[in-house]
Order: C-alpha cells, then sequence, then structure tokens
C-alpha cells in the first residue's frame, strides 16, 4: 500500500502535491477521490487538517456545475440534523448508506460488464431486495437508538 498523499493549501490558496511536488487544482483532488488516492490536505500556515473543507468546495462545485444531487429540500433537512440529539446517528446512516451504494455501483458495473449476465431483472430485483434489507435494518437502529435517548431523559 502507497504512503498518504500530502497536499498542502498555501495562503493563496494554490494547492501543493508534495508527491509530485507541483501544484494542482480542485479538479486533480477531485481525480484523486475517484481514483480511491489516499490524500491529506494541510493549511501550510496553521498546519491544520483541512480536507473536509476542500471536499465541501468541491461538492459544491459539482452541485453548480450540473445536475445537483442534494435539493434544497435535503439540505435543509440534512441542517437541521446539526444539533440534534440524533446527528452521530444520521452521520452513521449516511455513511452506510453511501457505501453500499458505492459497492453496488461497483456490483452493477462488474455484471452488466460480464457477458454471463443473463437475466438483469432478476439481479436488479435482487439488489432492490438487499438495499431495503439494509436499509430498513439502519433505519431500525437510528430510530431505535433515538427512542433510547427519548426514554432516558424521561
Amino acid at each position: 500500500m502507497s504512503e498518504q498523499r500530502i497536499i498542502k493549501k498555501y495562503p493563496n490558496r494554490r494547492l501543493y502535491d508534495t508527491t509530485l511536488s507541483k501544484y494542482i487544482t480542485l479538479s486533480d483532488v477531485k481525480e484523486l477521490v475517484m481514483a480511491h488516492e489516499d490524500f491529506q490536505i494541510i493549511d501550510a500556515k496553521s498546519k491544520e487538517e483541512i480536507t473536509r473543507t476542500i471536499l465541501l468546495q468541491i461538492i459544491i462545485e459539482q452541485e453548480e456545475g450540473g445536475e445537483p444531487m442534494l435539493s434544497t429540500n435535503t439540505l435543509e433537512q440534512l441542517i437541521r440534523f446539526y444539533g440534534d440529539p440524533v446527528q452521530g446517528n444520521v452521520a452513521r446512516y449516511l455513511e452506510k448508506t453511501f457505501v453500499l451504494l458505492g459497492e453496488q455501483r461497483c456490483e452493477m458495473k462488474n455484471k452488466l460488464s460480464s457477458v454471463m449476465v443473463t437475466d438483469p431483472v432478476s439481479m436488479m430485483s435482487d439488489m432492490t431486495k438487499r438495499n431495503l434489507k439494509i436499509w430498513q435494518d439502519m433505519q431500525d437502529g437510528l430510530f431505535g437508538a433515538a427512542a433510547s435517548k427519548a426514554e432516558s431523559k424521561e
């Protein structure tokens, strides 16, 4: 496994890839994400780790540049969870959901590119059933934890 790539962000807002010894753009950082590269972005002046901030900038660019994935309503709902007692549960739920979607996207690509695919409807049906089961389990955990917290406060 390769060493974690360090990218430094300078006060002039430029990003410097220490592995390649050159300046890069947000598009280049997006490519690192798409390639599943392990990297960390550090503010060169404060030495603060700012990877999340840069990733959020990439999401903003993507949302503004094409067909958004996050509707205004979705963003409003997400904001309402901040500071809520279930915030941690929602974060875990969303993370598991995105991991699941990523795995299924890869599985779908593999199956569709395979000559062996004989029944795509059956494959989609199986994936849907698996999705529903996993999401139901996650929701049960999310709402179960929220109910437990509410009961313990009473």
